[in-house]
């Protein structure tokens, strides 16, 4: 099994996306923190899905975006776990993707923004800086970001959500630049409109049906569709590729 004897920390692994990279590292053999804010049963659940699946796991409580709280994770991790191979930096401020009832850029305040980069750029800061030293300890760690393909391609503008996801591929570019020669690598893997997850229940099924239409593919992902590039970039099979943004969306978007 590829992740036997690795260690992944998932954050907002408790539904969604983010639990379907939880299992997925587990299938493949891995002890996989499942990281949640709030929703104990739901992570407690992913956590279950772990072990049947035939990996290990810990559910552990922690705003990513409040550093004594990531703090206090890395040093369970640390004492619990020993080790820490990969961090998938999934969690995200709370988001609607509702193209009717989006904010315009006249309507949408700055507070949106950093709210925004609160979700995006500090978690992916915070927890990245807690746990470098459980990183540093073994060569070939790797850190995944997920972005979004509206970085590239807005086919809906939604100002704060994609301008926050633009920062994290910069914050992301940088960090495998200084971290490379430490052996850590750094990527983004970014999603279209994932579907089912709580952020696209919004999505009015036209919609859904206009972006189906304009993918060469045919449909929209899955979360199952983001775990498999995931794994892919917190494996040995990408040992040299870092500071790249993997598009999965089915083609939307081509580069």
């Amino acid at each position: 099994m590829r992740f036997r004897d690795r260690a992944i920390l998932v954050t907002g692994a408790s539904r969604g996306i983010g639990a379907a990279i939880a299992t997925a590292f587990a299938a493949e053999g891995g002890t996989v923190i499942v990281n949640y804010r709030e929703n104990a049963a739901a992570a407690a659940a992913v956590a279950e899905a772990c072990h049947a699946r035939g990996g290990a796991a810990l559910a552990i409580a922690a705003d990513v975006t409040a550093p004594a709280a990531v703090a206090a994770m890395a040093e369970r991790i640390g004492q619990e776990v020993g080790r820490l191979d990969a961090v998938v930096n999934n969690a995200f401020a709370p988001y609607r993707f509702d193209p009717d009832r989006r904010a315009r850029f006249p309507q949408t305040p700055w507070s949106a923004y950093q709210q925004q980069f609160e979700g995006a750029v500090k978690a992916a800061y915070t927890v990245v800086q807690a746990h470098l030293p459980l990183l540093t300890r073994r060569s070939g760690a790797s850190i995944v970001n997920l972005a979004s393909d509206l970085v590239t391609r807005p086919s809906i503008p939604y100002h704060d959500y994609t301008t926050a996801k633009s920062a994290l591929v910069g914050f992301s570019r940088n960090l495998a630049a200084e971290l490379g020669p430490l052996g850590i690598r750094v990527n983004c893997v970014a999603p279209g409109l994932v579907h089912p997850t709580e952020s696209s229940l919004s999505t009015k099924e036209e919609v859904r049906e206009m972006l189906v239409a304009q993918t060469p593919l045919r449909r929209l992902a899955t979360p199952d569709d983001v775990a498999g590039p995931v794994l892919f970039l917190a494996s040995d099979w990408s040992r040299f590729v870092t500071g790249q943004v993997l598009h999965v969306d089915g083609g939307l978007v081509m580069t």
